[in-house]
């Protein structure tokens, strides 16, 4: 089942029946400044760092989703990222949200869409 992320409280076109609570997921990766530095000195302003931090969002929403989906969601409403260092090498990205089931308006009265 796909579940809609949005960075939004409400989906419009959508009423939320069912409130499940927070749902997070949470990446923990090592920080290497000094090779962060050669990459961005060898091949211009962190392409490399970029692609990486991409992918570690990306991590983090797929564990969050993934526990929506255990609870039975189909939605996940204002998501937010989160951060912190745990220490000097190693930070923490932090994907949250609230789980919901929200079904589609055209689908509770019975209308179809145009």
């Amino acid at each position: 089942m796909a579940v809609l992320v949005v960075t939004t409280e409400g989906l419009p076109g959508y009423e939320i029946t069912t409130v499940l609570g927070e749902v997070l997921g949470v990446v923990a990766t090592s920080r290497n400044p000094f090779a962060a530095g050669i990459r961005s000195t060898e091949g211009g302003p962190g392409q490399d760092m970029s692609q990486f931090l991409v992918q570690t969002r990306s991590r983090a929403v797929g564990q969050m989703v993934a526990a929506a989906e255990h609870r039975g969601a189909n939605a996940i409403v204002g998501m937010r990222f989160d951060h912190r260092d745990v220490t000097n090498t190693w930070v923490e990205l932090c994907a949250y949200g609230t789980a919901v089931i929200a079904v589609a308006l055209h689908q509770r009265t019975g209308a179809h869409a145009a």
